[in-house]
């Protein structure tokens, strides 16, 4: 397995080993379902974020849909991209990556529909979404015994899975409203705030030898109100210290890039987890799962 020697993607990926035969007929896995990491996927990680936070402005403001039906179309499109996903037997780009974005957007959604439309503060709704993120990271170890992102090869952790990605992005997109809008320190020092947070994580990685799982979901969610932070940073106003780009402009960039990335991926398929090589931890893991659910079987 080839990686890019990116510190982002070097920290996500753990000692592989071959699976036997004997293995793969016992675990009777799908191929996994969610992209190896490599750089292709940070970028299109914070790519993703970035339109979540510029298209939903886009639809509601833009657009005048309004927030709820905006709420409600991209909801819509999220849940019917997210049973295609689950449908699928193994890693489809375009349909992993459209997923991401849709819930990209509808994670946003939720966050603006409880501070704009409930008046909730993101000073309230960032710690309630911290602690829903917490509660399905602790459910998906306790049923799974694992976190790893190898391992998305059941329904059961794929829901696990895509339910702990949509707390990140509005955790993320709380948490980046509120250190740039909620608190004052504006766009671009929110940008820099968060990339310095990614970098300790990256330092902690390589200096502390924080483990990879950890680190792979602490910079996951940390490139969510980074990504966030860039959009508005690009798209609002410049009286309010940002770029002035607008949110039609940024969102098509940003999507043709996606867009551009996807295609390239879906071609040479060099983000596909090869089904030869399986993390070592993970695979401990799902034994250590199947006799946990044997014994309180």
């Amino acid at each position: 397995m080839q990686t890019v020697p990116l510190t982002l993607v070097v920290m996500t990926t753990e000692p592989t080993t071959s699976r036997t035969l004997a293995a793969r007929d016992q675990l009777g896995h799908l191929m996994n379902k969610v992209p190896e990491v490599t750089v292709y996927f940070w970028l299109i990680k914070v790519l993703c974020t970035t339109v979540g936070e510029t298209f939903a402005d886009y639809l509601n403001e833009t657009l005048g849909f309004g927030l709820t039906n905006t709420t409600v179309v991209m909801g819509v499109a999220f849940l019917v991209f997210l049973a295609l996903q689950f449908r699928a037997k193994r890693y489809v780009p375009w349909t992993y990556w459209t997923t991401v974005v849709l819930i990209s957007v509808f994670g946003t959604l939720i966050t603006d529909n409880l501070t704009d439309g409930h008046g909730v503060p993101t000073t309230t709704t960032t710690p309630i979404f911290a602690v829903l993120l917490a509660i399905t990271f602790a459910a998906w170890w306790l049923v799974e015994r694992t976190l790893s992102i190898h391992t998305i090869r059941t329904p059961r952790r794929e829901a696990f899975y895509w339910l702990a990605i949509l707390f990140t992005f509005a955790l993320g997109t709380a948490g980046g409203d509120m250190l740039s809008e909620q608190l004052g320190f504006g766009y671009l020092t929110a940008v820099l705030i968060f990339a310095a947070a990614i970098a300790l994580v990256c330092a902690a990685h390589w200096g502390l030898r924080l483990g990879p799982i950890l680190s792979f979901w602490l910079a996951y969610i940390l490139t969510r109100p980074l990504g966030a932070s860039i959009g508005d940073y690009m798209s609002q106003s410049r009286k309010d210290g940002a770029l002035g780009l607008g949110t039609t402009v940024t969102s098509v960039i940003f999507l043709g890039a996606i867009l551009a990335l996807v295609a390239y991926l879906t071609v040479t398929r060099s983000d596909v987890t090869h089904d030869d090589e399986y993390d070592a931890e993970s695979l401990l893991a799902e034994a250590e799962a199947e006799a946990h659910h044997h014994h309180h079987g």
